[in-house]
């Protein structure tokens, strides 16, 4: 088996390095604390993934480098730029091919599905980012100096998010304990959500398997579902009523952005929630025999870890 190279340990790379161990490949995370999962497998480094040199050293002999490092919102425009041309540089001197965990922010507004073959036209600041970082990677590949590809996302579901997930720390404990859920968009309208647990899976998928090199992927994620549907299911599942769900009001938006640099930042995004926001993973399931975890999985899962902490984790 191979060695793979995994800056970032939060749930997208941990999930990540513990699907690689367990197919049997050695697993590197890399990151500033040094921590992540254990496992007989997976070594912990406590290394700064803009130190070229450093990345360099650990990349190198790997089969594959993944990006799944995620700079909070606030700090977008200082912390990708250095980011990512740091992993360009290390998979061009390595040899290592490029995995990236991306999202949806680079389509443009209002045409749906998403597919992950359209092109990005992106209108805003945090998806002129993502957008940028791909068409370099991109570009550096068909100039045959690296060998790269994105996998990509819709909002996160699932075990281990924490404040990250819409349907996280902020909502899941509220339905749990019977209170009023306040949500960035409206309740009613539908959209893709993804299971984090297939992320992992996809990017594995994608970092062992040269079809995936060259282009963008979605993960596989169910048809799309109105928050209220997840919600009500979450309550299902722990046996306890649906809760109210509201929707936070602009000008509260607004005043806390005033106060909180990364509330802020929510506001360019909150279109995604006020209309359909749907992607189509076809392709990914007909190439790789992906597919996603059954909904009530998804939700039973999300759910236990609430319930017990210590045993989800």
């Amino acid at each position: 088996m191979s060695l793979h190279v995994i800056v970032g340990a939060g749930a997208v790379g941990s999930g990540t390095a513990l699907r690689l161990a367990e197919a049997g490949h050695d697993v590197r995370i890399v990151t500033r604390s040094g921590t992540g999962p254990h496992h007989d497998r997976i070594e912990l480094v406590a290394a700064d993934a803009t130190d070229v040199a450093r990345l360099t050293t650990l990349t190198e002999g790997a089969h594959a480098l993944y990006n799944c490092a995620n700079p909070p919102y606030d700090k977008w425009a200082t912390a990708w730029p250095p980011l990512a041309a740091a992993f360009l540089t290390v998979a061009e001197a390595t040899g290592a091919r490029l995995i990236t965990m991306s999202n949806l922010y680079g389509y443009a507004r209002g045409r749906q599905p998403m597919r992950a073959t359209k092109r990005l036209e992106p209108f805003t600041r945090k998806g002129a980012i993502r957008a940028q970082m791909w068409h370099d990677a991109l570009r550096a590949h068909e100039d045959g100096r690296i060998r790269t590809t994105e996998a990509r996302a819709s909002d996160y579901v699932g075990p281990g998010l924490g404040e990250t997930s819409h349907l996280g720390d902020r909502a899941v404990p509220r339905v749990l304990a019977g209170k009023r859920v306040s949500l960035l968009g409206a309740a009613d309208v539908v959209h893709s959500w993804t299971y984090i647990g297939d992320v992992g899976a996809t990017l594995a998928t994608l970092g062992t398997d040269d079809r995936s090199l060259g282009r963008a992927w979605h993960v596989p994620t169910l048809p799309p579902a109105t928050a209220r549907t997840m919600l009500d299911a979450m309550a299902e599942a722990a046996g306890v009523e649906p809760v109210a769900i509201s929707r936070i009001p602009s000008i509260a938006l607004r005043v806390a952005g005033l106060f909180s640099p990364l509330i802020r930042e929510l506001g360019e995004m909150r279109y995604q929630f006020d209309e359909p926001f749907v992607i189509d993973s076809a392709d990914t399931t007909d190439t790789f025999g992906l597919t996603a975890t059954p909904l009530a999985d998804q939700i039973a899962a999300t759910v236990a870890s609430y319930q017990n902490p210590v045993v989800a984790q």
